[in-house]
């Protein structure tokens, strides 16, 4: 572009009212500006883009094809400035976020639901993902921010917040009630069958360290994939499990299931959200950010 932008402008304006002293009126300024910038842009371009009268002006048939570029381009970047007005109002926009099981029904349900009747208008895509993956898909720079819970391994490049802190409880169902009378001890759970996620999660990761540090080697008798096929399986009478609180006390109230004393202190559980720190966030990703960490505890 060997002209000046600014030049585009007033040329586009001039073209638009059909008139320098409208559109100087329009750009707040004075008409002999107005005229020398447009006698200079002719110049440059080596031809005439407008056809003085008493009347006002007129394009040149150069001056028409131009006008028509400089039409397009002007809308494209009025379009962009509204697009960003509105994400900055948060009336639009988008943010991928993934968020572990366990994250999701202990915090982010109730966040996500008034996030989303706050801005409605923008786009919220939810990954269920474990805690390796969350981590894996925030460093690939596939989700802008992942909601985990711990055990939590991150490299350099991350950043994690605290944001929540939950406690596991022992849970069985009707065959087991008798259990809920007296505190067990880990080395007692060896003798029940006990149902867990699969090895390659965190929470099967937390239980083993616990059961370790008792110097007892964790025989899940069933695996499953998410924290939730726990619960329906244990009200089934099928074994113990460990739960976040959150998730069993619905059923405990339902008598469906039983909370079970333990002999040993069960260290508690964090849910941490992770940023890269090297990727600014949208507003969009900026501010659920923020609605989640009101709520940490």
């Amino acid at each position: 572009m060997n002209s000046n932008w600014e030049y585009y402008k007033i040329f586009y304006v001039v073209g638009k009212h059909g008139s320098f002293t409208q559109a100087a009126r329009s750009l707040h300024n004075n008409q002999p500006n107005i005229t020398r910038v447009m006698n200079t842009l002719e110049s440059e371009l080596g031809c005439r883009l407008f056809v003085r009268s008493q009347k006002g002006v007129t394009l040149t048939p150069e001056g028409e094809k131009l006008f028509a570029h400089i039409e397009a381009a002007y809308q494209q970047i009025e379009k962009g400035e509204d697009e960003i007005n509105s994400d900055r109002l948060l009336e639009s926009g988008s943010v991928s976020v993934s968020i572990s099981e366990i994250a999701l029904h202990v915090l982010m349900l109730p966040i996500l639901q008034r996030f989303k009747a706050k801005h409605p208008g923008i786009r919220i895509r939810v990954y269920n993902h474990s805690t390796p993956q969350g981590v894996k898909a925030l460093e690939q720079g596939l989700v802008d921010l992942a909601i985990i819970s711990s055990p939590l391994k991150i490299s350099d490049s991350l950043e994690a917040t605290h944001v929540k802190s939950f406690q596991e409880i022992l849970i069985g169902g009707e065959p087991y009630r008798a259990l809920s009378r007296r505190k067990q001890s880990l080395a007692d759970l060896s003798q029940y069958p006990l149902i867990t996620q699969s090895h390659d999660s965190t929470s099967f990761q937390y239980l083993t360290d616990l059961f370790l540090k008792a110097d007892i080697i964790l025989k899940p008798s069933i695996e499953v994939t998410t924290t939730d096929q726990i619960l329906p399986i244990v009200e089934h009478g099928m074994g113990l499990g460990f739960v976040p609180k959150e998730l069993a006390v619905p059923s405990i109230e339902r008598k469906k299931v039983f909370s079970i004393p333990m002999t040993e202190k069960l260290p508690s559980r964090s849910i941490s959200l992770l940023q890269d720190k090297s990727r600014p966030l949208s507003l969009a990703a900026l501010e659920l950010k923020r609605e989640t960490l009101q709520n940490s505890i």
